[in-house]
């Protein structure tokens, strides 16, 4: 997970055999970031590997 919107361009994602997930609220302020907790433990489970999944409020 993070909350660096430019991630994409920074890593070739396809290399990496991991889910990225990135969190995109109004703020980075921990009750912003968890008004997306519902909405993370749904796709999570099954975010796609070696690739962004955006969560926004």
């Amino acid at each position: 997970m993070t909350v660096d919107r430019n991630v994409a361009f920074q890593q070739h994602l396809p290399q990496f055999a991991i889910a990225v997930v990135l969190l995109q609220a109004p703020t980075n302020r921990l009750k912003d970031l968890r008004a997306l907790l519902p909405e993370l433990h749904r796709i999570l489970p099954t975010a796609p590997k070696s690739q962004m999944t955006v969560v926004t409020a």
